[in-house]
C-alpha cells in the first residue's frame, strides 16, 4: 500500500506487523535512508544487507534471508540498497510467502511511475511503499521539529528554520546535529528541552560556517583550480556524506530545468519561471550550469555520486579522499565542455 507524507511517521514509529517490505523511493535518499535508520529502531533490529545483485541471482535467497531465525537470538530487519527492478522477483515471492521472521527494508531511489516494483509494493497489503521528496520552506521546519522531538528538543519554527537551511534541508544532516544539540543542553525524550539561539551559536558554528553547496557548485562549473584550493582547506573532522548530499540537491534543482530546455523551451524562460524558487545569488550560476550540461553529462554525475554516496555509507568511515577525487573529476568533465 501507499503511505502518506502525514502517515508515515506513525508507520514507522509504529510498525505493523503485517508488513514485511518496506519500500523507501523518490529522490530524497537521505530522507528514505533516515526513515530506514527510524523503522529499526523502532523494531529494535539490528540491519542485515542483502546486495540486490545477489538477490537478481536467486530471487529466493530474499526469501531465505527473510524467514531465516538470528543466530543469537535478537531481532534482524534485512537492508536492501539500492533497490531497482532486479529485486522484483525476489520481493513478489517474499510477498507471496506463507510467512517471514523479518521485515525487508528497501532503498530505491527516484523510480517512475511505471516501475514494476513500486506497483507490486503499492498494490501489496502486506507492503508499504512511500516516496520522499526533499522538504523546503514549512515542510523543512517541520521535518527540523519532528526530529528533535525525538531527542527531546523542543524547537520554534525560528530556530527550525535556521537549522533547515544550515543543514541544507538534509534530515541525516540534521539528525547529527539535533543529537549533538540534545547532549549539550542535557535534552532527553524523558526530559524535554527548549532549544534556543544561543545553543545553536555554540554547538552549531562549524555548520553554519560551512558552505557545503559551494563545492558542488564549483565542481559542476568546471572551476578545477579553485574547487583543489577549497577541498584542501576543508577542516580535518568534516564528513564526505553531506557534501555528496549538497552535489544530488543541486542535480534535482538541474535535472527538470534542463529537461525543458531539451524538450525546446529557451533558457531565459525557463529561469524566468523558476522565480523565487531559486536564490537571487545562484541564478548567474544556475544559468551557466544549464549552458554548461545536457540531460545525459548529468545522468552519468547523479549515478556516480550515487555509487560514491553508497560506498561513503557502507565503509568503515567516511573516505574524503574518494570524494575530492569524484568532485575534481567532474570538474575536469564540466572544463571540457566550456
Amino acid at each position: 500500500m501507499k503511505a502518506a507524507k502525514a502517515g508515515i511517521g506513525r508507520a514507522v514509529d509504529r510498525p505493523s506487523p503485517d508488513i514485511r517490505f518496506y519500500l523507501f523511493h523518490g529522490p530524497d535518499e537521505a530522507q528514505s535512508r533516515a526513515l530506514g535508520d527510524r523503522l529499526l529502531q523502532s523494531l529494535a533490529a539490528e540491519r542485515f544487507i542483502v546486495a540486490s545483485g545477489a538477490v537478481k541471482t536467486d530471487p529466493a535467497a530474499l526469501v531465505d534471508e527473510a524467514g531465516a531465525m538470528s543466530l543469537f537470538g535478537g531481532k534482524r530487519a534485512i537492508w536492501v540498497e539500492p533497490a531497482r527492478e532486479e529485486v522484483f522477483a525476489g520481493v513478489e515471492a517474499l510477498l507471496q510467502a506463507p510467512a517471514a521472521e523479518s521485515p525487508v527494508i528497501a532503498i530505491a531511489g527516484a523510480l517512475p511511475k511505471s516501475s514494476a516494483l513500486l506497483k507490486l509494493a503499492e498494490s501489496s497489503p502486506a507492503a508499504l511503499a512511500f516516496a520522499a521528496y526533499v522538504p523546503e520552506g514549512a515542510d523543512a521546519q517541520r521535518m527540523v521539529i519532528d526530529v528533535g522531538r525525538r531527542f527531546g528538543l523542543k524547537i520554534a519554527p525560528p530556530v527550525a528554520a535556521r537549522l533547515a537551511e544550515a543543514c541544507g534541508n538534509d534530515q541525516a544532516v540534521a539528525a547529527q546535529e539535533l543529537q549533538k544539540l540534545a547532549l549539550y543542553i542535557d535534552a532527553s525524550p524523558q526530559g524535554p528541552r527548549e532549544l534556543d539561539d544561543g545553543a545553536v551559536d555554540a554547538v552549531g558554528a562549524e555548520l553554519e560556517g560551512s558552505d557545503l553547496p559551494r563545492l558542488a557548485d564549483l565542481a559542476l562549473a568546471g572551476e578545477v583550480g579553485e574547487l583543489a584550493d577549497e577541498l584542501a582547506r576543508l577542516p580535518g573532522a568534516a564528513e564526505a556524506i553531506p557534501i555528496v548530499r549538497a552535489l544530488h540537491r543541486r542535480l534535482l534543482m538541474l535535472a527538470p530545468a534542463l529537461a525543458r530546455i531539451e524538450r525546446g523551451e529557451r533558457p531565459d524562460a525557463v529561469m524566468t519561471a523558476l522565480g523565487k524558487s531559486l536564490f537571487w545569488k545562484d541564478k548567474a550560476l544556475f544559468g551557466k550550469l544549464l549552458a554548461l550540461w545536457d540531460a545525459k553529462g548529468l545522468a552519468r554525475i547523479t549515478e556516480r555520486a550515487g555509487q560514491l554516496e553508497r560506498g561513503l555509507l557502507f565503509s568503515p568511515a567516511p573516505d574524503r579522499e574518494a570524494l575530492g577525487e569524484e568532485l575534481l573529476s567532474i570538474a575536469r568533465a564540466a572544463r571540457g565542455r566550456c
